[in-house]
C-alpha cells in the first residue's frame, strides 16, 4: 500500500467518515479542524438510501438510530398560530434524522483511539512534490503526508488552495439559511411549526427529546457580500431581514443573540469537473455541496467518503487512479442529489401571498393526488442513485 499518510481537513461529518473508512482499509489519517473542539449543536440532518447501508456498513447505524430527532409532522400556521396545512415528517427528515451535532460526536468516538486530531489549527499551504505533499499551517510545523484531502464544507480552505477561489465553482440558488439552538418555549412535542410571509420563514422545531429546540430563519435574496466567519455581522443580517416578520419571530430573534451555535450561510451548490487535483482531493460539501434544500448534503458525505476511501484502498494507495475512480462513481449520484434542490425554493420559501396559497393548497391536496406517491419517492429515489462497491477491508 502506497500513500498511507492522508491528512483530512474538517471534523465535522465527511471528514471522520474517511477517516474511519481509511483506517479500516489500512491508511494513517490525520485530522485537522479549525475549531477548537467538536462543535456541538447544529441542525437536524437526514440520511436516505445508500447513506443508510453504509452506516450499517461502518457499525453506526444503531448508534445513529438511538440518537434520531424521532420528528413527526410539521405544521404550517399564520400569524396568529393556527395551523394552515400539515406536512407529514418524510417531507423534512428523510428516513433517519439526527441533530449534526450529535452525527459528528458518534463519528468522532467511533475513530478518535485510532486517528490523531488536530484541534484549533487549520491548513495554510499545500506544495506537492515527487513524493508526497509538504502542508503548512496555520499554528502548527510543517508536515509531510502522501495525499491532502477538503472535508471542510461549501466554503473549503483546502479547494481554494488546490483548485481556485470558491467563486468558479460555487452557485448560489438566491437562499439565504440562519439555524441555532433556542429554548423549546412552545413546548413541542417532536414537532415542528413554520410560519411564511412572502420569501421569508421562520419555523422551530423540537429537538433532544423536546428539552431544546431549533430555530429556522430562511429568506430569499440577491447575493450578499458578509464575512462568512464575522458572526456578528451576519446576526444583524438575520435581524434586518425579518425585524418586521410576525408570529414567534421576535421571540426567537432575541434567543439568537445568545445562541451558542448560530449558523448562517447562502443556499449553494458546488459543481466541479472533478474531485482531486493532483494529490489533493474533496469530500462532501467541499466537493459536491447541494445545499440543505436539496435534503441530501448528509447522505453524499457519508456516500463520498466510503468510496473515496475504497477506491484508494481498491488502487492500492495510487492516487491517480483512485481519485478518478471516485470521480466516476460518485459523478450521477452528485447529480441527482443535486438536482433535487431545483425548484424547491419556492415551494419552502414562497416569493408572493399568491404563491403562499398555491402551496398550501397543493399541501392540502396532496394526500389525494394520484401523483403523491412519485414525489414523495423522489428523494429516495436519489438516494439510492448509486450501487455500493463492496471494498474489501485490510485485517485488522
Amino acid at each position: 500500500m502506497q500513500n498511507r499518510r492522508v491528512l483530512i481537513s474538517g471534523a465535522s461529518v465527511a471528514g471522520p467518515a474517511l477517516a474511519f473508512w481509511l483506517r479500516r482499509h489500512g491508511f494513517a489519517p490525520t485530522v485537522v479542524e479549525r475549531a477548537p473542539r467538536l462543535r456541538d449543536g447544529g441542525y437536524a440532518v437526514d440520511f436516505r438510501g445508500a447513506s443508510l447501508r453504509v452506516l450499517d456498513r461502518m457499525g453506526l447505524l444503531g448508534p445513529v438510530e438511538a440518537a434520531a430527532t424521532r420528528m413527526g409532522d410539521v405544521t404550517y400556521v399564520d400569524g396568529a398560530d393556527r395551523p394552515l396545512v400539515v406536512t407529514p415528517s418524510s417531507f423534512q427528515s428523510g428516513e433517519l434524522e439526527v441533530l449534526r451535532g450529535d452525527l459528528a460526536r458518534i463519528l468522532h468516538d467511533a475513530t478518535k483511539d485510532g486517528v490523531e486530531y488536530v484541534f484549533g489549527d487549520s491548513i495554510t499551504g499545500i506544495t506537492e512534490h515527487a513524493d508526497g505533499v509538504t502542508v503548512t499551517f496555520e499554528h502548527g510545523e510543517p508536515r509531510e503526508f502522501d495525499l491532502v484531502v477538503g472535508a471542510d464544507g461549501l466554503h473549503s480552505n483546502v479547494r481554494t488552495l488546490a483548485f481556485g477561489d470558491e467563486s468558479r465553482f460555487r452557485h448560489d440558488l438566491g437562499y439565504y439559511v440562519s439555524i441555532f439552538t433556542v429554548p423549546n418555549h412552545l413546548g413541542l412535542e417532536h414537532t415542528g411549526r413554520f410560519y411564511n410571509e412572502p420569501n421569508r420563514t421562520v419555523g422551530v422545531y423540537s429537538a433532544r427529546d423536546n428539552t431544546e429546540a431549533k430555530a429556522m430563519f430562511w429568506f430569499g435574496s440577491e447575493p450578499l457580500g458578509y464575512d462568512h466567519r464575522d458572526v456578528g455581522q451576519q446576526r444583524r443580517i438575520v435581524e434586518e431581514r425579518f425585524g418586521d416578520v410576525g408570529w414567534e419571530t421576535s421571540t426567537l430573534l432575541k434567543a439568537m443573540r445568545e445562541a451558542p451555535d448560530f449558523y448562517f450561510d447562502s443556499a449553494s451548490q458546488i459543481k466541479l469537473d472533478s474531485y482531486a487535483r493532483g494529490r489533493v482531493a474533496l469530500v462532501g460539501d467541499a466537493a459536491y455541496c447541494a445545499a440543505p434544500l436539496s435534503g441530501m448534503g448528509t447522505s453524499l458525505a457519508i456516500v463520498g467518503a466510503y468510496v473515496l476511501a475504497g477506491e484508494l484502498a481498491a488502487a492500492g494507495g495510487d492516487h491517480a487512479r483512485a481519485f478518478d475512480a471516485y470521480t466516476r462513481e460518485m459523478r450521477g449520484f452528485v447529480d441527482a442529489c443535486q438536482k433535487l434542490a431545483e425548484g424547491n425554493g419556492k415551494w419552502f420559501v414562497p416569493p408572493t401571498r399568491a404563491w403562499l396559497r398555491m402551496r398550501n393548497l397543493n399541501y392540502r391536496l396532496l394526500p389525494y393526488l394520484p401523483w403523491r406517491k412519485v414525489i414523495e419517492e423522489m428523494p429516495l429515489k436519489a438516494g439510492n442513485a448509486i450501487t455500493l462497491k463492496p471494498y474489501a477491508v485490510a485485517p485488522a
